[in-house]
């Protein structure tokens, strides 16, 4: 006759099990997390080879649909389309399936009328200043046509979206897999889901524009609007290109930033811990800590305490964002204090972090 177990021994049997889960689970779940972090850092490495065929074909340029001459107008979209008789400018999407191109149209009548229709100027500038639509600029959408060509040429392409951004994953999980090069989301009320990735509209501007010298509105200045070449990064293994524009690792918040709309995640500069995949402009990759670059910040303030410059810290505190710089009033830690990449100091000949991870 078989002896059958006791109820001790299936309750140590359990207890044992539960002890193996409680070991292996955490294990797990940082193996799962180092995947989606692997997968996002492939995306990197992808849109880097794309910059590389960019610039091969537009003289070292950074992808821009910026005009170079924008500022000989003062950044005035009327006086611009006017002078130039420019007519259904586009800033293009791409075609859906049924055979309509979307994009970013600057409408208007022939020369020498006034009638033009200037709703999306600021998607052409790298990043606008006021405040309350700080958020626009094309700095934003690195999968428009014009740059996406250059991969798989789809705006709603996975290369675009970071397997740990939920929040946009679930906003465009019917189309992710879509062929068309531009798929209207259910739902649509004219708007779009923004890349998880976003351009540095620091390297954007021309230098002059965030200069450690002071800050210079870019309507004030000719040539603020024509995008430096690559090779014009003076650090360029210590210069941000292309961030995680939403705070993915290390998240302890909600998931969505209550200051916002109630859609919006925190960004990437709203949490202490937060530690962003990264692209820069010598083409490596990697998680760079909040934490890192506040430190880089503190000291080159403290080396340029005794200099005459108006800006001495590597973010610039003096422009229309102001000493909270992108959002930081808006952030889930009180400590965390930063708006590299997207206010860089000099812009493309400053630096984001003063020494290789």
């Amino acid at each position: 006759m078989k002896k059958a177990f006791t109820i001790i021994e299936i309750l140590v049997v359990l207890a044992i099990i539960s002890i193996l889960i409680a070991i292996l689970l955490p294990s797990l779940g940082r193996a799962r997390d180092s995947a989606l972090v692997l997968r996002s850092e492939g995306n990197l490495r992808n849109i880097a080879v794309a910059c590389g065929s960019y610039g091969v074909d537009f003289s070292d340029r950074q992808y821009s649909p910026a005009k170079d001459d924008y500022g000989l107008y003062a950044g005035s979209c009327q006086s611009y389309m006017a002078q130039n008789c420019i007519t259904n400018t586009s800033m293009t999407l791409g075609w859906d399936n049924t055979g309509v191109l979307w994009g970013y149209y600057l409408d208007g009548g022939s020369c020498p009328t006034s009638d033009y229709n200037c709703t999306h100027w600021t998607k052409y500038w790298p990043n606008t200043w006021n405040i309350t639509y700080g958020i626009s600029g094309y700095w934003r959408l690195p999968n428009v046509k014009g740059f996406s060509s250059y991969l798989n040429n789809r705006f709603y392409d996975p290369i675009f979206y970071a397997p740990k951004d939920k929040i946009t994953q679930e906003k465009i999980a019917s189309v992710l897999n879509e062929s068309s090069e531009f798929n209207i989301l259910p739902n649509f009320t004219g708007s779009i889901v923004l890349s998880s990735y976003a351009w540095s509209p620091a390297a954007l501007w021309n230098p002059d524009v965030l200069s450690s010298k002071g800050y210079k509105n870019p309507t004030s200045l000719p040539g603020a609007w024509k995008a430096p070449a690559q090779s014009n990064c003076r650090y360029s293994e210590l210069k941000t290109r292309m961030i995680e524009i939403n705070w993915l690792q290390n998240q302890d918040a909600g998931s969505v930033n209550p200051a916002f709309d109630g859609m919006t995640p925190y960004f990437f500069n709203h949490g202490y811990n937060s530690s962003p995949v990264t692209l820069f402009f010598d083409g490596h990759i990697s998680l760079i800590s909040n934490s890192k670059i506040m430190d880089s910040d503190a000291r080159i303030k403290m080396q340029n305490q005794n200099t005459n410059l108006l800006e001495k810290g590597l973010w610039h505190r003096g422009t229309p964002f102001g000493e909270n710089g992108f959002y930081n009033n808006l952030s889930f830690d009180t400590i965390v204090n930063t708006s590299y990449h997207v206010l860089t100091t000099d812009g493309i000949l400053g630096r984001d972090i003063i020494e290789e991870n």
